[in-house]
């Protein structure tokens, strides 16, 4: 179920304090490696591609802001780069609704596999 979690359309002056911070269960995850992302994509000007391979990482595990633009992106950089993907859909948003169920229903398939947060985190256990 899609379930905004910010108003991409609000002034980044207003958006929450710490919104930008790692949940607890993983800022706190051993060997955790933080990109700092420019671009659209978090591949693009970063080193991201490089760490995950030295680190023998071949599926990633995509979600955040905003399903159409910085998930999108970075997923078809991803799979351009050769990476399996699983999209975390209730952990994701746009800024409509149609957009985001646009991107899941249309593209991620295409490239992923498409779950959601509880499904993704059953897998790892």
């Amino acid at each position: 179920m899609f379930k905004p979690k910010i108003d991409l359309k609000t002034n980044l002056g207003q958006i929450q304090e710490g919104w930008d911070r790692l949940v607890p269960e993983l800022a706190n995850s051993k060997n955790v490696y933080a990109i700092t992302k420019r671009q659209w994509g978090a591949f693009y000007g970063t080193d991201l591609d490089l760490q995950l391979r030295r680190r023998g990482i071949d599926t990633i595990v995509l979600c955040g802001i905003s399903t159409g633009i910085g998930v999108d992106t970075t997923a078809r950089e991803a799979f351009q780069h050769g990476y399996n993907q699983i999209f975390a859909e209730d952990a994701m948003t746009a800024s409509t609704k149609e957009e985001h169920d646009y991107v899941c229903k249309y593209i991620f398939p295409r490239i992923g596999q498409v779950r959601t947060s509880e499904e993704v985190t059953l897998s790892l256990r």
